[in-house]
């Protein structure tokens, strides 16, 4: 998966959004840098995992979406570890 047509920009403030949300979602305390590389990590993964399954998002909603999905896989994983 790559972010291309949004820019790298883009990619940082949509994988912001995306761990913000993801972060309040599944209520964890983490910074701003983090939020955004659990955004654009998560996208990565859930792009990943999604494309296995046939499923594939497209545009700054779509990253949004698989950024939050992703994000929300990784704040889990790392709670099931961390136990």
């Amino acid at each position: 998966m790559g972010f291309d047509g949004v820019g790298w920009l883009a990619a940082i403030i949509i994988g912001g959004l995306a761990g913000w949300l993801a972060k309040q979602f599944m209520q964890t305390n983490t910074g701003l840098l983090m939020n955004i590389l659990l955004g654009i990590v998560g996208a990565i993964i859930a792009s990943l995992i999604l494309g296995v399954l046939g499923i594939s998002f497209a545009g700054w909603l779509g990253y949004l979406i698989a950024g939050f999905i992703g994000a929300c896989i990784i704040i889990a994983i790392g709670r099931a570890v961390s136990r």
